[in-house]
C-alpha cells in the first residue's frame, strides 16, 4: 500500500513541479516617493515576477553562470532526477535494483533538499514586505528653503508558482519516505522469511 501511495504522491509532485518551476513564485515591486515642496513624485523603480526559471535565465543573460547553474541544478535538475527515479523504482520488479535506485536517491536526498532551501529563500523575500524608508531632508539654496521627503517602499507577494512549487517539494518528500519505507518493509520481510 505505501509503495502504491508513494509513486502516486511523486505522479502528482511532478504534475506540480512543472508549474512550480515556470509560474511566477512572487512579485517585487519597489516605489520611491519624492515630495518637493508639496508636489509628489512616485516613480516605480522595480516592478518583476520572478519564477525559478525566469530568474536562472537573468542570471545567465547577467553572466552570473555559477549562480545560475546552481540554481538550475538544486532546483531543476536533482528534483527531477530524484523524483523521476523514486517512480521509475515503482516498475522495477528485481528487489535488488530497486534497492539501488533506493539507495542512490537516499543518498542525493541531502542535495534534494536545495529545492526546499529555495522556497525557505523565496519566503525570506516575501518577509520584506512592506519595508519602508523614509528620508526627510531640508535644503537651502538662494535664500529659498526647501523640504524634501524621499520615501521608498518595497513590497511582495507570492505567486502561483510559489504554491505550486511548495506542493511538489511536500508531496515528493512524503512520496520519496513513502517508498523507501516501503522498500525496506518488503526487504525486512524477506530476510525474517529466511
Amino acid at each position: 500500500m505505501k509503495k502504491h501511495l508513494g509513486f502516486a504522491l511523486n505522479i502528482i509532485a511532478i504534475g506540480l513541479f512543472i508549474p512550480g518551476i515556470m509560474l511566477p513564485m512572487l512579485s517585487l515591486s519597489m516605489e520611491m516617493g519624492i515630495n518637493v515642496m508639496g508636489s509628489n513624485f512616485t516613480p516605480n523603480l522595480i516592478d518583476k515576477e520572478l519564477s525559478i526559471i525566469a530568474t536562472v535565465e537573468e542570471l545567465w543573460l547577467d553572466q552570473r553562470f555559477i549562480v545560475a547553474v546552481l540554481i538550475f541544478l538544486f532546483s531543476v535538475c536533482i528534483p527531477l532526477l530524484k523524483t523521476s527515479l523514486v517512480s521509475f523504482s515503482y516498475f522495477i520488479k528485481n528487489a535488488d535494483k530497486e534497492a539501488k535506485i533506493l539507495k542512490f536517491v537516499a543518498s542525493i536526498g541531502k542535495w534534494s533538499m536545495a529545492d526546499v532551501f529555495t522556497v525557505a529563500i523565496f519566503l525570506a523575500i516575501l518577509s520584506t514586505n512592506h519595508s519602508e524608508t523614509v528620508n526627510r531632508e531640508a535644503i537651502s539654496a538662494f535664500g529659498l528653503n526647501i523640504d524634501l521627503l524621499i520615501s521608498s517602499q518595497t513590497l511582495s507577494a507570492a505567486g502561483a508558482g510559489f504554491y505550486y512549487f511548495t506542493g511538489y517539494c511536500l508531496l515528493s518528500l512524503l512520496g520519496t519516505h513513502l517508498s523507501q519505507s516501503s522498500h525496506k518493509a518488503k526487504a525486512k520481510i524477506v530476510v525474517e522469511q529466511s
